[in-house]
């Protein structure tokens, strides 16, 4: 059987490879530091722990991009607590005017279609926070976890617009691990992971999934196992497991780089 024991690591190692990572891709760059945009979520705080023992607070730009009516003001809160504790200050740049703008000019807007606008949010928070990267000179550092990856589960230019994925190789189980061994505020660990695209939303209702089951699963099929040895390993039942793999094979062309012709290999 596999169990959630399976995915334990060790995270005083985890940490140190992080972090030389961090650290090793901003100075080859030539960048001045890193940027992390931080939502209050478990995942963005992990990252800017990492990032902040890679660099250096001095190095490390945090920014936070609420939207009003729809952020929890306890997120903000979350975040500025956290800041506060790893050393940093913190931009709060409301994305809701940019919202606007964006719903009275865009062809085809419809509020009843709210993953196509929830993505032009996140493809929102991506632009303000590379106008940050690109006017301090600094790395983009992102936060999606392998649970995400694995299930398409993030925004094609949004989200996963970054320069580098640190933790993109965790599954969300190992995150938490993580969050833990930095000992990352209790609040924030135990919080019900959202998108943020709209009130209420989670990924777990989403996925139709909860994220334990969900990595057993991603695990199992990382083995190399067939949809009823993984039912067997797990004891998720095989319609859940159906689900899953439909997503992870559905959204492949949202993990690959954009493909090129290569004209040059042919007879033109």
């Amino acid at each position: 059987m596999i169990t959630l024991q399976d995915l334990t690591i060790d995270p005083i190692k985890a940490e140190k490879l992080i972090t030389k990572f961090i650290k090793k891709t901003v100075e080859e760059a030539g960048l001045n530091g890193a940027i992390v945009a931080v939502s209050g979520g478990i995942d963005s705080a992990v990252i800017l722990s990492l990032t902040v023992k890679a660099l250096g607070p001095k190095r490390v730009t945090a920014l936070t991009l609420p939207e009003r009516d729809v952020t929890p003001k306890q997120d903000i809160d979350d975040v500025m607590q956290l800041v506060t504790e790893l050393g940093l200050t913190c931009d709060c740049v409301d994305i809701t005017p940019m919202l606007h703008v964006m719903r009275r000019g865009l062809p085809l807007y419809s509020p009843s279609n709210r993953v196509a606008f929830g993505n032009v949010k996140a493809r929102t928070r991506m632009i303000i926070v590379y106008h940050y990267a690109n006017t301090l000179s600094r790395m983009v550092v992102g936060s999606s976890n392998k649970s995400e990856l694995y299930t398409g589960y993030f925004t094609k230019h949004g989200d996963s617009g970054v320069d580098i994925m640190p933790i993109g190789d965790l599954y969300k189980n190992q995150v938490r691990q993580m969050a833990l061994h930095l000992n990352l505020p209790e609040q924030i660990i135990k919080k019900v992971p959202t998108a943020g695209f709209w009130p209420g939303q989670t990924d777990e209702e989403e996925l139709g999934i909860d994220y334990d089951s969900l990595d057993l699963i991603l695990y199992a099929w990382s083995k190399g196992f067939e949809p009823p040895r993984i039912v067997e390993e797990t004891g998720v039942p095989i319609q859940k497991v159906e689900m899953v793999l439909r997503r992870v094979w559905g959204t492949e062309h949202k993990r690959r780089p954009p493909t090129i012709l290569r004209l040059s290999k042919a007879p033109i």
